[in-house]
């Protein structure tokens, strides 16, 4: 008899036992199974990971997020206490250089309670040793944070929020699920449509042809995020791979190795993603309360923050070689060629409704200064 690894012998006994599953439940499974979810057994960051987010690029990324969470803390009001937030931290990468960049506001500094949202107990570990020097408290849930004023950050967090898929067939939008045929993963379909759902699609994609796929999130996330801003002040930058416009097309994947894998092939083994829809972000937070600044493209955000100006700083103290690495981060957090972040990722702030604007994310290119040497 073929044997299996742990998760995927769990997921073949789920279907087997119950059916088909929901792209949104294999896609938990996958992630944050309490024993075999790929967040919870590695660090899948870096070099000998399975991809790079922009803060293992550069310093530079996190300095200036740094000093944006300055400007929201000057836009607030200056509270004597507010609680930074990192939501899915990674090797906590970001909130060190952030808060090495803030050495020079003390009286910020002073004023901030740091926070992690992480589920993932290897990442913990990570995140311990990155901020050894830092006074940090661990959350599993943003929910779990004492209320306060807060500046919320979330890189790269809302992408492996699972998503559910619909497919639109002759009988109308039929869930996406996962099932299992001649011994391996597949999709397929459930056999009555879900109901009413045409009602719920953006206008736009009412009008999508027969096999188009429509995916969504659940907005749980996002409304408890703005409703915790709408209540107790402050705002929250999300950074993300994604679109700014609600639409059809079906973006589920896998990361391993730094390459693209099939997101049904070996469970557990790999990142398994899907685009961000910053429309229906916006949209579900403004639903609560609060209010939506952007989003705009990462290339434009970092450009308002300075980035060139930073980077330039930085290449002035270097030698060649570290000149070239800095050259090369750049035009990789802010290039939209091959490789580059700048334009696949977008960023969204989600603030209190007496905050107007927002460093880097309102029509008017407003910078933060320089970063921290």
């Amino acid at each position: 008899m073929k044997t299996y690894p742990p998760l995927e012998t769990h997921i073949r006994e789920l279907i087997a036992a119950t059916g088909p599953l929901p792209v949104s439940r294999y896609m938990e499974l996958c992630l944050t199974h309490p024993e075999f979810g790929y967040y919870v057994t590695r660090d899948p960051l870096g070099r000998q990971g399975d991809f790079i987010t922009a803060p293992e690029v550069s310093q530079m990324f996190g300095e200036l997020i740094g000093l944006w969470a300055a400007s929201v803390w000057n836009a607030m009001g200056s509270p004597p206490k507010v609680q930074l937030i990192e939501l899915g931290p990674g090797r906590g990468t970001l909130m060190a250089d952030a808060l090495r960049a803030l050495r020079i506001l003390p009286a910020f500094r002073d004023a901030i309670e740091v926070h992690l949202v992480e589920i993932s107990p290897s990442l913990r570990a990570v995140q311990r040793d990155t901020l050894a020097n830092e006074s940090v408290q661990w959350h599993d849930r943003l929910a779990d944070i004492p209320p306060g004023p807060a500046i919320v950050l979330a890189n790269e967090y809302f992408d492996v929020l699972p998503i559910h898929q619909a497919v639109r067939t002759e009988a109308g939008w039929c869930e996406r699920l996962v099932g299992v045929d001649d011994d391996i993963f597949v999709f397929t379909t459930a056999k009555e449509p879900i109901p009413r759902f045409e009602v719920l699609l953006p206008p736009q994609v009412r009008a999508a042809p027969k096999g188009a796929i429509f995916e969504w999130r659940p907005a749980t996330e996002i409304m408890g995020l703005a409703r915790r801003l709408r209540d107790h002040g402050g705002a929250a930058l999300i950074i993300d791979y994604g679109h700014v416009r609600s639409d059809a097309g079906d973006t589920f994947q896998a990361v391993a190795k730094h390459n693209f894998a099939n997101p049904l092939k070996s469970p557990g083994t790999s990142d398994v993603t899907a685009h961000v829809d910053f429309q229906a972000l916006g949209q579900a937070a403004e639903s609560i309360g609060a209010r939506i600044h952007g989003p705009v493209e990462q290339g434009v955000f970092l450009n308002r923050l300075g980035i060139d100006t930073r980077a330039q700083a930085l290449i002035k103290n270097s030698n060649s070689q570290t000149a070239g690495e800095i050259a090369s981060a750049l035009k990789r957090l802010v290039g939209s060629g091959h490789k580059g972040m700048g334009a696949l990722f977008k960023v969204l702030g989600v603030s209190h409704p007496s905050i107007p604007e927002l460093a880097a994310l309102s029509d008017h290119p407003a910078t933060t200064g320089a970063a921290a040497s």
